[in-house]
């Protein structure tokens, strides 16, 4: 014993010497060693349940994971899909292994309605009416013309006089009078993009686009008609609040902003508004048109899910503080044969709560509690976490204090990692100051600034709960939105050590005052 004792001490003393040579003292090299060392960096019964639980966070379950949810079986997980379904009984399958109590009123599943709407063509109407009492006519969708895009809300009327707009170009618009008309213009080939920009700024109606006699560009039939396709088939949308607003002020102050409507005529139907002649620019055509669109009555409604478990903490008071952990389960589906695995989003942020799903049942109770929401429609519009915002959960007594989002955690460089809000943003709060501190103990020398993203997913409805929020992510790269987001480019180490500082934030925040 004394042997090795002497022995050791040689050997304390070599290194001092090495480390004051290189200027560097021997406690800052013995902290920088317990850095390293999750049980020497935390000492006692709490430091061994955390190391306990970072063990448990492991690449290759990562990846086993990942590979089924972003598997081609699953289709791309859209909001509403078989495959979002089947992701969504996978994690409570696990949830329940691990012993999770249900997170939920009635299971782990927090259920929230969409509603679907689909185009009511029978009553859907392009009347044109004459100023010089000559009897107008009606052109037929999906054969005189086709709209812009899938989108519809809800019932629509615009109608207005019809003003030849030229080619459309903004030097153009500038020139003539087109408030609160219809914009008509001739499209070569590629008017219909910078036309809507620009009759919108100049306060039209909307826009009438008419292939010119040299249009060379794709048929409008087949530009639009898989967008009129989607109207006649039905979309869910999140259900929209009763307005008290009138629907002329409503008009004026609210849906203006969003709908903007294109019609895309055939040339021989825009022929029928132009006449022999091509006007002069400015010209009113002596026309009103009236778009009316319709929606199905009782298009239905679906019951979407959230997937939550809840980790009861330990503490008599502290326990009634639920601490928010989430991360959206859905992608964008698939479509054109082709299918948006979305491994990295947000198959990455899903397998990583999953891990920490695992790590806890480690650790064991935390005096917090903690609340794992995975949730549903982030790619259509943040649904999943403004239902459950607007409906939370939890057992009675408890209260929400924070969320934590995870969202795209799994590529790009190794040490690359960003959070919001930053010290710049008015949101700065105490869970990013901890952040920043324990990052580098899993690699991140920093947390580079996301603030651009701040209300771009869930945490941004998490915040209207009243909370302190804050959002890690790994940031975009080519793969993002593409089909090309695939299990296999996904760095396991990455989102294991991502997953681990998670862990870690949450043993840092259980201190007798939160923030502390």
């Amino acid at each position: 014993m004394q042997h090795s004792i002497r022995r050791l001490a040689a050997r304390a003393a070599v290194l001092s010497a090495l480390l004051l040579a290189a200027g560097l003292p021997l406690a800052t090299a013995m902290r920088a060693k317990a850095a390293d060392d999750p049980v020497s960096a935390a000492a006692g019964a709490d430091g061994r349940a955390l190391a306990a639980a970072l063990d448990t966070i492991r690449a290759d379950n990562i990846s086993a994971d990942i590979h089924f949810i972003a598997a081609d079986e699953m289709q791309g997980r859209d909001t509403p899909s078989e495959g979002l379904r089947i992701t969504a009984r996978y994690i409570r399958a696990r949830l329940q292994r691990l012993g999770l109590e249900p997170g939920a009123a009635d299971g782990y599943f927090h259920h929230y309605p969409l509603s679907k709407v689909a185009l009511d063509d029978a009553n859907t109407h392009l009347r044109v009416a004459r100023a010089d009492g000559q009897e107008g006519f009606e052109l037929k969708l999906g054969s005189d013309f086709w709209y812009r895009s899938s989108y519809l809300m809800e019932d629509v009327t615009s109608a207005g006089k019809v003003v030849f707009a030229g080619g459309g170009t903004k030097d153009e618009l500038d020139e003539i009078d087109v408030k609160d008309a219809w914009a008509l213009v001739l499209d070569g080939g590629e008017a219909g993009r910078g036309a809507r920009r620009a009759a919108r700024a100049a306060g039209a109606l909307g826009v009438i686009l008419v292939p010119s006699a040299d249009y060379d560009g794709r048929p409008y039939a087949e530009s639009y008609g898989s967008g009129l396709d989607s109207l006649r088939q039905g979309r869910v949308t999140f259900p929209r609040k009763e307005s008290t607003e009138s629907n002329e002020s409503s008009e004026r102050s609210g849906r203006r902003r969003f709908f903007f409507p294109q019609l895309n005529l055939t040339r021989a139907a825009g022929l029928r508004l132009l006449g022999d002649a091509e006007p002069a620019l400015g010209a009113d055509l002596g026309l009103t048109v009236t778009d009316e669109r319709r929606l199905l009555a009782g298009g239905g409604e679906i019951q979407m899910e959230n997937v939550c478990g809840f980790w009861r903490g330990s503490d008599p008071e502290l326990s009634k503080d639920v601490i928010l952990l989430s991360a959206h389960y859905d992608h964008v589906g698939a479509r054109d044969g082709k299918i948006w695995n979305g491994a990295d989003d947000n198959g990455s942020g899903t397998t990583g709560l999953l891990q920490i799903a695992e790590a806890l049942t480690r650790y064991g109770p935390m005096r917090r509690s903690v609340m794992l929401i995975w949730v549903s429609g982030e790619e259509k519009g943040l649904w999943g976490s403004r239902a459950w915002a607007q409906d939370p959960w939890l057992p009675e007594g408890a209260r929400p204090v924070a969320d934590l989002n995870i969202d795209m955690i799994g590529r790009n460089a190794p040490d690359e990692l960003y959070i919001t809000p930053t010290e710049t943003h008015d949101k700065y709060n105490f869970i990013v100051a901890l952040a920043q501190k324990l990052a580098p103990l899993e690699g991140f020398p920093r947390l580079e600034g996301a603030d651009e993203y701040y209300g771009r997913s869930d945490q941004a409805e998490f915040e209207k709960l009243g909370i302190p929020v804050a959002f890690l992510f790994a940031g975009v790269h080519e793969d993002y939105h593409q089909p090309t987001d695939t299990p296999d480019k996904i760095d396991c180490d990455k989102l294991r050590r991502v997953a681990r500082l998670v862990v870690r934030l949450l043993d840092a925040l259980q201190g007798d005052t939160l923030g502390a």
